[in-house]
Parts: C-alpha cells; sequence; structure tokens
C-alpha cells in the first residue's frame, strides 16, 4: 500500500497523479457499470459486495427501486475500512486513496443514474462482458496504482488479517476476494456467477500489470558460446545493442565460459538466433521474457519513479 507522500501541490506531478487518479476511477466505474454489474458478477473488493446488497435489495427502498446504490455502498464500506487501516496499522493511506474511491463510487452510480436503464448491460454475452470489463477494471486500478494510491477496499481486510496472522499479504488477497465471490453463489443461487467471477479477477491482475509494466516487447537472453566475440560484434555494431559479460564454468569440463546478457527486441531475437545457428549451431541460448526494462537505452528510471 502507498505510504503518504509529500508531492509539492500544483505541481506537475501532483496534476499528473490526480489526473491518472481521475480517469482511473472513471474507466473502472464504467467497467462495473456496462459489463459487470448488469450480470451479477462478483469480482471481490467492496464493489462486489455492494452489488450483491444491490440485487438483494431490489424494491426493498421506495426511493431505490433498483435496489442499494452500489457506489454509494462501496463509500460506506470503504470510509470506516480506511479509518480502520489508519488505526490498526498506520498512515499508510494517502489522500489518494481516499480521493480514488470517492471518485470510483462518484462516477459509478453517477454513470448507472444517467443510463436508461442502469442494470442493462451493453452485450448480452456474459464472457464477452467478463473479458471487457475485467480489462476496463484492471487498466483503471492500474492508473489508480500508477499515481501511487490504492484500491483500499479488501486490501485493508487482507493488511490488518496479515499483521495479526503473520500470513501472506498476496495469499490473504486471494482469499478475502474469493470469499466475496463466494457471497455471489449463496446470494444467487447460480454457480455460474463464481465461475465468472474469478475469470474477471484473473483478466483484472493481468490487465493492471499490464498498464503498470508496460506491453513491452523485449527478451532477455543468456548465451554461451565459444564463438562469443563475433556474438559481441553483431550485437554492439550491426544490432546497435549493449550487453554484458559474465563469467561462468561448465559444471562438467571444469572450462571456463564466457556468458553474454543482453537484451533485445522480438524481431532481433529472431535476426540473433539466426546468426548464431551459422556461426555455432551448438551455442547454448536461453530466452526470457522481460516485463520491464529500466536504465540506458530502454525507459528512464528517474522518469519512472518521477512520473515524467
Amino acid at each position: 500500500m502507498a505510504f503518504l507522500t509529500k508531492d509539492k501541490l500544483f505541481s506537475k506531478k501532483w496534476f499528473t497523479d490526480y489526473l491518472l487518479i481521475i480517469i482511473g476511477s472513471f474507466i473502472l466505474a464504467a467497467g462495473f457499470v456496462f459489463f459487470i454489474t448488469p450480470h451479477k458478477i462478483v469480482p471481490g473488493g467492496v464493489y462486489g459486495i455492494a452489488i450483491v446488497v444491490h440485487y438483494m435489495t431490489e424494491g426493498v427502498f421506495h426511493f431505490w427501486p433498483d435496489g442499494f446504490p452500489i457506489g454509494l455502498f462501496g463509500l460506506i464500506l470503504n470510509i470506516p475500512l480506511t479509518f480502520a487501516g489508519i488505526k490498526i496499522l498506520g498512515p499508510k493511506f494517502g489522500v489518494k486513496t481516499i480521493v480514488g474511491f470517492v471518485l470510483t463510487s462518484v462516477f459509478i452510480d453517477g454513470i448507472t443514474f444517467f443510463r436508461e436503464d442502469g442494470n442493462a448491460p451493453l452485450v448480452d454475452d456474459i464472457l464477452l462482458s467478463c473479458v471487457f470489463g475485467g480489462v476496463l477494471i484492471g487498466f483503471g486500478l492500474g492508473l489508480i496504482f500508477k499515481s501511487r494510491a490504492t484500491s483500499g477496499g479488501s486490501d485493508i481486510i487482507a493488511m490488518i488479517i496479515a499483521k495479526y496472522t503473520k500470513l501472506q499479504l498476496g495469499k490473504l488477497m486471494i482469499y478475502v476476494d474469493s470469499t466475496i465471490v463466494l457471497l455471489g453463489l449463496f446470494a444467487f443461487h447460480d454457480w455460474h456467477i463464481p465461475l465468472y467471477s474469478w475469470v474477471v479477477i484473473y483478466i483484472t491482475g493481468r490487465a493492471i500489470d499490464l498498464t503498470i509494466e508496460g506491453a513491452d516487447y523485449n527478451k532477455a537472453l543468456l548465451i554461451i558460446s565459444n564463438k562469443h566475440l563475433e556474438i559481441r560484434h553483431k550485437l554492439l555494431y550491426d544490432l546497435e545493442r549493449g550487453g554484458t559479460y559474465l563469467k561462468g564454468e561448465g559444471m562438467f569440463t571444469g572450462e571456463e565460459k564466457q556468458i553474454i546478457y543482453t537484451v533485445v527486441s522480438r524481431r532481433e531475437v529472431a535476426i540473433l538466433e539466426e546468426f548464431i545457428s551459422k556461426i555455432d549451431p551448438d551455442a547454448f541460448i536461453t530466452i526470457m521474457d522481460a516485463k520491464e526494462i529500466l536504465g540506458e537505452g530502454f525507459q528512464n528510471l528517474n522518469h519512472k519513479i518521477s512520473g515524467n
């Protein structure tokens, strides 16, 4: 969870962070209103609980005939959870986190209010709704996380439990969200709901990762070859890429090895593979996905941290 920060008021970073929160909250809300809520999907979190309450209270209140507003109920849950988190865990929840969940609640109820039928799905296909809903929710959350804010809600519950049980936070978050998913099963008595809900949770997680880390097409390579000088020349002068020599030793032969570590694009992987196959068919190459590359020739670390 994000710690309280001391961003300079009205600075470029301040404006950038709050713009990310506003856009992220709107996209997150749109994902719920257009794709998730109409199909009674319960993808964990406070808004998952709010969806259950919304449909269970349909027709109960004459001023809310469609049920208790999802955004309002999510806000009602988030406020005491945040105060509890501050009291038990310390001041880890900045103003940006509070702004994030308040805006999300306002956008959810605002978009629903201005729709002709607030509970009507944008598309009737549930699986398609799960995919697009998960992508929008994950993208929105990713933008909020990029501003160094958090989603609050069920994350705080997991953090409080982790403090007293010493269980891993990641697992606890899964347990908490899964419990909320099962709440949907007991409320609606439909096995399809938890299954679709877990699909949304998975897609949301992947979308968050892509939003924060970016869709990087680079590959990290470890190359062991007796023709390392030729490979070095190919990298430096043909592909205009750098690399690092690592000293190694053959486990069986005890022979000293020069290992090349480098990062190249997917297209350059194919070029390099073809080149190495011609000069040293016995070379050993390990190709790994590189989710995020920071440093010279790639994204600047200081720029990423500063948000510039």
